[in-house]
């Protein structure tokens, strides 16, 4: 199990609080509460091995729908924390600077594998390492990084064998900030999540785009069968579905309300994505064990007390809740 804190996990929220009477209202992630609605899958995709021919279409419909260049590969994995686990090996025992503060699993395996890790503030700081690391949109703050600039430093690695790793797992509420386009660059290793905006997490679905050399030896690590069949299939309607419009349409909504119901209580706005906001109060440890008592999961941050996160309620009985709570 991973020692790196993150959202979600009721198990230990039970243990903390009980077990509300109204279930959880779980805000302490930043995955979409309204998922893509799941179509019928064939039951052949549960019975055998996931087939070669869908897994190409999953690979080329992902390539389409995060506008990859024709020759750039693609490697699809079941989730990107796997991904996030295997790309130290490809750069072994190197100096590695993570753009932070940010996921905490980069630099946990990073370290895990013997490379000698440090955080920095800027890319500025990050100029003598031999892989840079940086999630855009940031998680927790939604720093964004301009892409030429990314493309500039992604230039000045591969001069020396470097690397640079951008993690988009949250690019899809701004396909504008991705360097998607850009997949095949030297130096440039891209990650994509699927479950996190399409809500669908426990599939278990990523992507990693990049130039051959890494992709193929991440594909060959990951070895055959590496995605389930329903989650290919899943991932074929999903990417190609008009849906992403209208929902990127919702959570900017929903993103908004969630604001300014957080600012009316008191909280100052730190950043974020359309899939959870980041707020800064004096009080914020006693917020969240507020909040827990009424069931109600936000993500805290220990190492800076004064934060926590929120991910979207869900429909109109959540907004409702929380704001109860809060009041």
């Amino acid at each position: 199990m991973s020692m790196v804190p993150h959202g979600g996990d009721l198990a230990a929220a039970e243990v903390r609080w009980g077990r509300p009477a109204e279930g959880w209202l779980d805000l302490s992630t930043g995955i979409n509460p309204v998922p893509y609605p799941i179509p019928a899958i064939d039951p052949a995709a549960w019975q055998r091995l996931p087939q070669h021919d869908r897994l190409r279409q999953l690979l080329e419909t992902a390539r389409s729908c995060y506008g990859v260049p024709a020759d750039a590969p693609v490697v699809a994995a079941p989730g990107t924390q796997i991904l996030i686990q295997l790309l130290p090996r490809l750069r072994p025992r190197a100096r590695v600077a993570i753009l932070g503060p940010t996921y905490g699993e980069h630099a946990a395996c990073w370290a895990a594998e013997g490379a000698a890790v440090a955080t920095v503030g800027s890319l500025e700081e990050a100029a003598a390492a031999e892989v840079v690391v940086l999630v855009n949109p940031n998680n927790p703050d939604g720093r964004i990084v301009d892409s030429r600039r990314l493309l500039a430093l992604a230039d000045t690695l591969a001069a020396r064998g470097g690397l640079l790793v951008v993690d988009e797992a949250f690019a899809e509420v701004t396909p504008g900030a991705s360097v998607a386009s850009e997949a095949g660059h030297p130096g440039l290793l891209i990650l994509r999540s699927f479950g996190k905006f399409f809500g669908l997490a426990g599939i278990r679905l990523g992507f990693a785009l990049g130039a051959a050399a890494e992709i193929e030896r991440l594909a060959r690590w990951l070895g055959p069968w590496a995605v389930p069949g329903p989650a290919i299939e899943i991932g074929i309607a999903a990417l190609s579905d008009r849906w992403q419009d209208e929902t990127r349409t919702r959570l900017l909504a929903a993103a908004k309300r969630l604001t300014d119901l957080l600012t009316a209580h008191g909280f100052a706005d730190r950043g974020g994505t359309d899939l959870f906001r980041l707020v800064e109060h004096p009080q914020a440890a006693k917020v969240w064990d507020r909040l827990g008592r009424a069931g109600i999961l936000v993500r805290p941050f220990p190492e800076r007390p004064t934060l926590l996160r929120f991910g979207l309620p869900g429909d109109e009985a959540d907004f409702a809740r929380l704001a109860a709570a809060l009041g």
